[in-house]
């Protein structure tokens, strides 16, 4: 593998990446493939987060040299590629579609949400990212055959698909946030009286008419669902 062109590029070109056999760039072949790398790679990042993965974590895991595995992954960057392309394989490319896009695509959203609640460091490294593999391509083909009933053109389905993942990540993102720092009880009904007060007394209106409302299921699936329900109603097809 060789580094992509252009000053202050990371990782390698795609083409040798995903098209070239699975091979070291030099050397005799070892004990242990590029797969058996990204394995352990994952594995670590599941259990321990992504700050845990490093070349020589990695190394270890799989009984191999540091200086062995730069000749599959040559950065953390291309290792993270594989990485996501690896477990985008949990992904179904090829499950029937209804022929009504909306549905679809909802049913694409939830399987992203709960693919990256399953590997919470995906919802981090996704949006900064843009993953290539063939796994990842065998999804992104299936979204765009879901959204061909819109009449969007190839581009605008793109761009769709584009917005439906980064909302999911970012709404992943802030569901593990908020599981790592869960309110005790005590604090968590301290705060519905602190607001419960706010509101009562008269400069804040709005506030006071938010939390008048009706009430609504706030399990994470549920208010999940409501956001992206409004997300993908709300797109334009015209």
């Amino acid at each position: 593998m060789t580094r992509a062109e252009g000053a202050g590029s990371t990782g390698v070109d795609p083409r040798e990446l995903w098209l070239a056999p699975d091979r070291p760039r030099r050397g005799r072949r070892p004990a242990f493939s590029r797969e058996a790398i990204t394995v352990a790679a994952v594995a670590l990042a599941d259990t321990e987060g992504i700050d845990a993965v490093t070349m020589r974590r990695v190394a270890a895991d799989v009984g191999a040299g540091v200086m062995s595995l730069y000749s599959y992954a040559p950065d953390k960057e291309t290792l993270l590629d594989l990485m996501i392309d690896h477990v985008n394989g949990e992904l179904p490319a090829s499950a029937p579609l209804s022929g009504d896009w909306r549905s679809d695509l909802k049913t694409i959203g939830h399987l992203q949400r709960a693919h990256m609640l399953r590997h919470p460091w995906l919802a981090a490294a996704v949006p900064v990212r843009r993953p290539l593999g063939p796994r990842t391509l065998a999804f992104l083909e299936h979204a765009l055959a879901a959204l061909r009933p819109s009449g969007l053109d190839g581009g605008a389905r793109l761009e769709v698909f584009a917005q439906l993942t980064a909302f999911v990540a970012g709404h992943v993102a802030h569901e593990v946030t908020q599981a790592e720092a869960a309110l005790s009880p005590e604090r968590a009904a301290a705060e519905a009286l602190y607001l419960a007060a706010v509101a009562a007394d008269g400069h804040h209106p709005e506030l006071a008419d938010a939390l008048a409302s009706a009430g609504r299921p706030v399990t994470p699936d549920a208010t999940f669902a409501r956001f992206l329900n409004r997300l993908v109603d709300g797109l334009d097809a015209g």
